[in-house]
């Protein structure tokens, strides 16, 4: 991975009940602690971030991975949940994939297989497996 340098600026205001903004060059959000936790829950909350860091990483590796086999991708989506309990810390990628209508069957297998590479390809992904954090991808690839 080349060096790289990221910037990102809190503000808080307003104490438990308050809130805050996170800025980096392309982020501006609202930051807030959960209502569930006694906070105003007008804002993404941190797990909140970084769930989002791990879809987006997931989401730029699988478009460099397709990219990089020259499939005619004509739409992709992903979207990510995540289930977080005491004992489990889990996030599953929901894929879907949307083909042109004339692709080859070798180009839908390379696709549905592109779904796993980018799992294993994703750097935020893999820093919090390290850490014990479960992800599974259920990919779907499709025609259009």
């Amino acid at each position: 991975m080349a060096d790289m340098k990221i910037n990102v600026n809190a503000v808080w205001d307003g104490g438990v009940k308050g809130n805050g903004t996170l800025k980096a060059e392309y982020l501006d959000t609202k930051i807030a602690i959960p209502a569930s936790l006694g906070g105003s829950g007008n804002g993404a909350n941190p797990k909140e971030i970084l769930v989002s860091s791990v879809a987006t990483c997931y989401t730029a590796t699988l478009t460099f991975v397709l990219s990089s086999r020259n499939l005619p991708v004509a739409e992709l989506t992903v979207n990510s949940e995540a289930n977080i309990s005491d004992n489990e810390f889990k996030i599953i990628h929901y894929p879907h994939i949307v083909l042109s209508k004339d692709a080859t069957e070798e180009q839908i297998q390379s696709a549905q297989r592109a779904t796993e590479a980018a799992d294993k390809g994703c750097e935020v992904g893999n820093l919090l497996k390290k850490a014990d954090v479960k992800i599974e991808i259920q990919g779907k690839v499709s025609l259009k």
